[in-house]
């Protein structure tokens, strides 16, 4: 196991606390315990999310043997309250969570939509609200409407995982306008949540200037998910370096990279 660069020159921060990847990884749909393991040692990722709600619906997920796994793997928890709906269930779970784990990180999910899983959007300002005068450091999953991010912001939210399209398609960002014009707004730590299928579409937002990813399904279910979430992690990596850098500007018409300068130098050697 590779242990985490120390001192990190460039950690995501969240609610003060560094980090030194900027991946999250989910839990759930893996083919085996023995696979997540190795999927989350491959990729190192900053944060495992685990469900309470929904834990025992896979064979590994299940068990007692599920939570040793996570102690074993020794990255932090990052609980989650997939599958409330309704503020009051949302908080209640989130409670339990901060019990059976010790810690006060939670990911809220407060579900408008079954079909889409869409956030309730109406309401997850006022459960954020409340779970952040509870003590939580709450990470709330939401779509990428620019108000919806502020409230939640306002409210006391020092990030926001805004998705990039419904959970588990994979097709990447539905929205790239929404998404981009979202990131030059908001000058708050950013992690996209949801709907990415290919590291190239965890590379495009990371050079947007989003600060992480959190990936579920797209690790899980590819036809090798130790391999897939190295190549995430590698993704994530080669998106935040080239935000760093500056791309260069689109360009209308072409333009020679090697500037032209008199006649061709084979000519030279013949004068």
């Amino acid at each position: 196991m590779t242990p985490h660069a120390s001192p990190h020159t460039d950690p995501l921060v969240l609610y003060g606390q560094a980090f030194d990847s900027r991946l999250l990884l989910g839990s759930a749909r893996y083919p085996s315990p023995a696979v997540l393991e190795a999927a989350v040692r491959r990729a190192r990722p900053a944060m495992v999310t685990a469900s309470l709600r929904r834990q025992g619906s896979n064979p590994a997920e299940s068990g007692s043997g599920f939570w040793e796994l996570l102690r074993r793997l020794e990255v932090p928890v990052l609980p989650n309250t997939a599958g409330c709906h309704s503020v009051q269930e949302a908080v209640a779970t989130a409670q339990m969570a901060r019990e059976l784990f010790d810690t006060p990180w939670i990911k809220l999910e407060l579900i408008g939509d079954d079909y889409t899983l869409q956030p309730d959007t109406l309401n997850l300002v006022a459960a954020a609200d409340r779970l952040i005068r509870d003590g939580f450091q709450v990470l709330p999953y939401c779509t990428e409407d620019l108000v919806l991010c502020q409230r939640l912001v306002d409210v006391g939210c020092q990030a926001v995982m805004p998705w990039a399209a419904p959970i588990g398609t994979g097709r990447g960002p539905a929205n790239p306008y929404a998404m981009q014009m979202l990131r030059e707004r908001l000058d708050v730590t950013m992690l996209v949540d949801a709907g990415l299928g290919r590291p190239s579409h965890a590379c495009q937002v990371m050079e947007w200037g989003y600060d992480g990813v959190l990936l579920n399904t797209a690790v899980a279910l590819a036809q090798d998910p130790v391999a897939m979430a190295a190549a995430f992690a590698g993704a994530v990596s080669a998106g935040r370096a080239a935000h760093q850098a500056g791309a260069m500007s689109a360009q209308d018409a072409a333009q020679p990279s090697t500037p032209v300068l008199g006649t061709p130098f084979w000519h030279h050697a013949h004068a």
